[in-house]
């Protein structure tokens, strides 16, 4: 196989001694499995922007920062240089992202580095020491659906708490290691604080979860865990061993009509009472 060329550059620096064989190509990188030393680990090449079907979309860099206004600036004109800095920031937000969920308790591969448009990182394997499949490539008993689903969804719970969305969750983005399930691919991962998009795409990883699942286990078709997590985010209450239900509660309540009206009768007759004073001045 012919190395390529931004990995020969790894190698030619001595980070990467061999590079053993590709192992997967998505929508925005190519991933090979490479030699360290003694260690076995994976090397996400990251495509052009011209080559990728997934987009920088202004929803998902929403709240990110740059190191500087002349960086900022230049992205927003879509220059040559500012192009070059985008791809930069949607590189090490991965980065960032993957250090920021580990150290959350988050199962993530553990990133190495990240150099000219690569990211070494942790290779994730099965029971028998090989590359672990993705989720959407194993089959699930009813019972193995609702463990991994439990197991995922105190994983988005951790992310959440740690300021995070994954932003694109899906069967896909999932690894089965020899431990369960591993989440991969964050480098769109948003800012939950920072992007007013933040509730949406929460409400869509876990959406795109119970579906899955639900097709395994169909007790899950029914449940809520994204409105009742994010009920908690906004109250507060959220932590990351949260005993969670499944389900939301709705507020049946009556609304009092009557005083309703009365404060809308109040507003309007206050405003009534400063248009006549501003007329007699």
């Amino acid at each position: 196989m012919k190395t390529p060329a931004r990995l020969a550059t790894l190698v030619e620096e001595g980070l990467v001694d061999e590079v053993l064989g590709q192992l997967m190509s998505g929508k925005e990188a190519t991933v090979y499995v490479v030699r360290c030393g003694e260690d076995i680990r994976c090397a996400k090449v990251y495509k052009e922007a011209s080559q990728r079907s997934f987009r920088h979309n202004a929803s998902y860099q929403e709240g990110r920062k740059v190191r500087n206004s002349r960086q900022a600036r230049a992205m927003e004109k879509g220059s040559r240089f500012g192009r070059k800095m985008q791809e930069e920031v949607w590189q090490s937000a991965e980065v960032d992202a993957l250090y920021r969920l580990a150290a959350a308790g988050v199962r993530v591969p553990q990133p190495h580095l990240c150099y000219e448009g690569v990211l070494l990182m942790d290779l994730i394997v099965d029971a028998n020491g090989d590359a672990a499949p993705r989720l959407n490539d194993v089959e699930l008993s009813d019972e193995l659906a609702l463990e991994f689903h439990a197991l995922l969804i105190n994983q988005v719970v951790r992310m959440l708490c740690a300021g995070i969305i994954h932003g694109d969750l899906s069967e896909y983005n999932i690894l089965v290691g020899e431990d369960g399930p591993v989440i991969i691919d964050v480098p769109q991962a948003i800012d939950a604080a920072g992007n007013s998009n933040a509730a949406e795409m929460f409400a869509r990883d876990v959406i795109n979860l119970r579906t899955y699942f639900s097709a395994f286990a169909p007790s899950l078709a029914d449940t809520q865990f994204g409105k009742e997590i994010w009920a908690h985010y906004e109250s507060g209450s959220l932590t990351p061993d949260l005993a969670l239900t499944g389900y939301v509660v709705a507020d049946e309540r009556l609304a009092d009509v009557d005083a309703v009206l009365q404060q809308v009768d109040l507003a309007i007759k206050e405003n009534e009472i400063r248009r006549m004073c501003k007329e007699d001045q």
